[in-house]
């Protein structure tokens, strides 16, 4: 087949993330299939935007035809994300013709994390006479209303709405991150014959064989903790209101008394609030580190005793979780301590840990507390179910040949 996928955010190894459409797509080539992705020259979330020159430019990564339409930079969730984002749909419609006479998909697949992107997809399906995807990371506007607080009746809150609706009947297929979203989608008119579920997943290479070395003074820290006699609490990923960090610096404040150690690796906008926080308030078994290559990954959780992982209170959670860094808590085979109230649960699914309330820092002291209490080979046993749970539903060989069946 010739897919053609549209991720206004999509990343590659070389450039950071988005890492799933290069993923999906990756898996796609090496099953002889074709793929093009069309991405934004600039993206909030990538360590490394391409080089531009004012005009659309192409490239191949591992097979993979990308075609950046250059976007104009911006900061924060304002209106300068918004002209980006419209800049970025008015060059896709503008090229529409071309992709389609070039290229001939047989799929369009509509990617990114904002749902107007689907309009312009089905125009690009009708050109070409393809098959139009929708696929579903958040429930835009929803989580929109009900995480930042965006009123029902702001004009973007009702312009994702509409386009949310058009998606829903139009596509041909929908595929979902979020596995409990079925009543939802049926209550905007989405016929649930079309509905496939395909969470997010891992790249199994990059769990065999040796992983990159650390960084002297990370390595140093955490050789220092475990010669210490401490337990390793580990935190890895972005650091966001998302992400009920406060929450974990609440439980760690209980714990002076305990042989833990919590250290915090990663960056995003709460990162230097919480380092000063800890600081401020002692917190002195609590240490924070900058981001590290993903190639660091393995190595860095393979140094945790327990992974923690956090979420805020709120509904939304209901039509369930699909997070990449659990997925790498599971394949490092670590003890996890899942603060959440969700539609589904990994951690308690795989027996991989301990789930507890979300925004509750007593239960979360006593999370970690029973789990520095078990013995490194009970925890080893918690971390092995979570690798086997990991490797038998979320391996992206398996979920690309699963969203091909989707279209199939």
């Amino acid at each position: 087949m010739r897919l053609l996928l549209i991720n206004h955010y999509a990343g590659s190894p070389a450039h950071g993330m988005e890492f799933r459409p290069y993923y999906l797509a990756r898996e796609w080539v090496r099953a002889g299939h074709e793929v093009t992705i069309v991405a934004a020259s600039y993206s909030h979330v990538r360590a490394v935007q391409p080089q531009m020159s004012g005009l659309p430019r192409e490239e191949f990564i591992d097979g993979i035809r990308y075609r950046w339409l250059p976007t104009p930079h911006y900061a924060g969730n304002g209106i300068g994300r918004l002209r980006n984002i419209l800049s970025f749909l008015r060059q896709l419609r503008a090229d529409a013709w071309r992709l389609t006479r070039e290229f001939r998909p047989d799929a369009v697949i509509a990617s990114s994390t904002y749902p107007m992107d689907v309009w312009v997809a089905r125009k690009l399906a009708t050109l070409a006479k393809a098959k139009l995807v929708y696929e579903v990371h958040d429930l835009w506007p929803l989580s929109l209303i009900e995480l930042s607080g965006m009123s029902p009746r702001h004009p973007f809150a009702l312009m994702c709405g509409k386009a949310e609706a058009d998606a829903y009947r139009d596509a041909d297929r929908v595929v979902s991150m979020l596995p409990c979203v079925h009543a939802h989608m049926a209550s905007r008119g989405l016929d649930l014959s079309k509905l496939h579920i395909v969470p997010n997943g891992f790249a199994p290479e990059e769990w065999h064989g040796e992983s990159a070395p650390l960084g002297a003074t990370l390595q140093a820290h955490l050789d220092a903790e475990r010669a210490a006699g401490r337990v390793v609490v580990g935190y890895a990923g972005s650091m966001g209101l998302p992400n009920a960090l406060d929450v974990l610096l609440d439980a760690a404040a209980q714990l002076k008394d305990a042989l833990l150690s919590f250290v915090l690796v990663g960056g995003g906008h709460e990162a230097t609030r919480l380092a000063e926080r800890a600081a401020a308030e002692g917190l002195h078994h609590v240490r924070f580190f900058a981001p590290i290559p993903k190639a660091q990954i393995p190595t860095l959780l393979r140094h945790f005793d327990i992974a923690y992982i956090g979420w805020q209170r709120t509904p939304i959670y209901r039509f369930g979780i699909a997070p990449n860094k659990l997925i790498d808590y599971l394949m490092a085979e670590r003890a996890v301590l899942h603060s959440v109230e969700a539609g589904n649960d990994p951690v308690a699914e795989a027996g991989a840990g301990l789930t507890v309330p979300p925004e509750d820092p007593t239960a979360v002291a006593q999370g970690l507390r029973q789990l520095a209490a078990l013995t490194p080979q009970q925890r080893a046993a918690m971390g092995a179910q979570g690798r086997a749970y990991a490797e038998s539903r979320h391996a992206y060989p398996v979920l690309a040949q699963r969203f091909i069946e989707a279209l199939s």
